[in-house]
């Protein structure tokens, strides 16, 4: 009885062994089990992170590359902004600069002093300054008969490509008639599109009010009054296109509308003007006609202008450049010839003449100009 009793004993503890061990194996394997899921987590959240990371790091990059390229637009903005600033002050200076230029009209012109500001109607034009020439071509309606075509022509035509670059052509239209604007403006559009592109080609309009009452007076029938007013109004247009070309180069060259030049006169200038010793000269003559082809300083442009404004009503423009010389060289009481001589060192004579005058019908309605410059 007791042995049996022993034998039960033993198979209880041994399924009560039996059983825990099953249960201590579950729990191991649910806890083994716990700490791989655990451990998976780990690994997975540690992935996460770095993947987090590396989109961090991108994200990064990604936002200092944008922000380089924000500095980059401002600075490239600012340097815009600060150039355009600059070539709007530089562009006010230089209107600034012309218009002072003009102020010297109101005090021989009394009209004028009620205009703000004097300027002319620049139709065609690039601001083109800095060069070593400018030309000056002032135009006035001839009816049906023009030359303003094949003076141009002539004188675009004979200069280097260089020679081009380093000068301005001004075409000063000194006439209210709107159908000879617009003809003058149309030609020079279509035959001399590559000059105007370049700049090297302008074309103005004086303006109505620049000119005195007695100018605009169409009543009188006198052809001597006629006369007068034609020459008094040609000083005044030159004089306006004087001024305007003033600013934009260090010579200044006045030619008339109905004029031709020689091959490669514009060469012929420049090398002469580079070759003269002495810088005391006031201009320079390449023809014996007139007010054509005469070259003067710009520097001294302001002198001349003064000078025939003064005498404006008095006396036609060739004329005054004759006696401006007389007064600056001759002394009371000395011989002509000792005169003369003197003139000759400010006033210069070029030979052979490098143009010459073409044009039949006068700018004066009505009237026939056939001189020819024997020196051509």
């Amino acid at each position: 009885m007791r042995t049996k009793q022993v034998n039960f004993l033993i198979a209880f503890a041994a399924v009560v062994l039996f059983s825990f061990s099953c249960f201590c194996i579950s729990r191991m394997t649910q806890t083994n089990n716990q700490l791989i899921n655990c451990r998976n987590h780990i690994l997975e959240f540690k992935e996460n992170m770095l993947r987090l990371k590396n989109k961090t790091e991108t994200n990064r990059q990604e936002l200092m590359k944008t922000l380089n390229r924000m500095k980059d637009e401002i600075e490239q903005r600012e340097n815009l902004s600060a150039r355009l600033v600059e070539k709007k002050v530089n562009t006010s200076d230089k209107i600034e600069t012309v218009t002072n230029a003009f102020e010297i009209l109101k005090f021989f012109l009394p009209h004028l002093r009620k205009v703000g500001r004097i300027y002319p109607n620049v139709i065609i034009g690039k601001e083109k300054t800095g060069v070593s020439f400018a030309l000056g071509i002032p135009t006035v309606n001839r009816g049906n008969h023009t030359y303003l075509k094949q003076t141009l022509t002539s004188i675009v035509s004979r200069m280097t490509l260089s020679e081009e670059n380093d000068s301005v052509v001004i075409v000063s239209i000194a006439d209210s008639n709107e159908d000879y604007v617009k003809s003058v403006v149309d030609m020079i559009t279509k035959k001399f599109r590559k000059q105007v592109k370049s700049g090297s080609l302008e074309v103005i309009s004086i303006p109505a009010y620049f000119y005195p009452t007695m100018l605009h007076d169409k009543e009188s029938t006198e052809d001597s009054e006629k006369l007068e007013r034609w020459k008094t109004k040609q000083v005044l247009d030159f004089c306006f296109l004087m001024l305007y070309a003033q600013p934009k180069a260090m010579y200044y060259l006045q030619l008339e509308d109905d004029i031709i030049a020689k091959k490669s006169y514009f060469t012929t200038i420049t090398d002469f003007v580079h070759n003269i010793t002495s810088n005391n000269w006031f201009s320079i003559e390449f023809s014996v006609l007139g007010f054509i082809g005469k070259l003067f300083k710009s520097a001294d442009l302001t002198d001349f202008v003064q000078f025939f404004l003064m005498f404006y009503k008095d006396k036609p423009i060739d004329w005054l450049l004759g006696y401006i010389f007389q007064i600056k060289m001759c002394h009371p009481g000395e011989t002509t010839e000792k005169c003369i001589e003197r003139n000759r060192e400010i006033r210069i004579r070029y030979k052979p003449s490098l143009f010459q005058h073409v044009g039949i019908q006068s700018s004066f309605p009505g009237r026939e100009q056939r001189l020819k410059d024997i020196y051509y």
